[in-house]
C-alpha cells in the first residue's frame, strides 16, 4: 500500500507513536514513494480477523479499494478481485465514474 505523507502522519498518531518511529517500524520509503512494508507472515501489519485495526484512519488506497483504477477499468480484474473482496457486489450500486474519481485520489 501506498502513503502520502498526511497518511503516515494521521496513522501514527492514531497508533500512539511519532511520524519517524512509524515510518522507521512500518515504511519504505522511496525517492518519491511511500509504501508500507509488508509482514513475512500476513498481508498488512494492521490487518486482524476483526478486519482492519487502523480503519478510522487507513490511507486513502485502502479507503478507495476496491476502487483503484487497475480494477475499476477492466472487468476481468474487477471479477478476479470480486472473489476475495467481500464488499462487492454488497451495499448501495457505485457509478463507474464515481468509482474512478475516487481511484484517481491516490495516482
Amino acid at each position: 500500500m501506498y502513503l502520502t505523507e498526511a497518511d503516515l502522519t494521521r496513522v501514527a498518531k492514531f497508533i500512539g507513536l511519532t511520524a519517524k518511529t512509524f515510518e522507521r517500524r512500518y515504511v519504505f520509503r522511496t525517492r518519491n514513494k511511500l509504501r508500507l512494508r509488508v509482514p513475512r507472515d500476513a498481508q498488512c501489519h494492521f490487518l486482524v480477523d476483526g478486519g482492519c485495526s487502523i480503519h478510522p484512519v487507513k490511507p486513502v488506497q485502502c479507503s478507495v479499494f476496491p476502487f483503484w483504477p487497475a480494477l475499476v477499468d477492466s472487468k476481468r480484474e474487477w471479477k478476479k478481485t470480486a472473489r476475495y473482496c467481500p464488499g462487492i457486489g454488497k451495499g448501495p450500486l457505485v457509478q463507474i465514474e464515481t468509482a474512478r474519481m475516487l481511484g484517481a485520489a491516490f495516482r
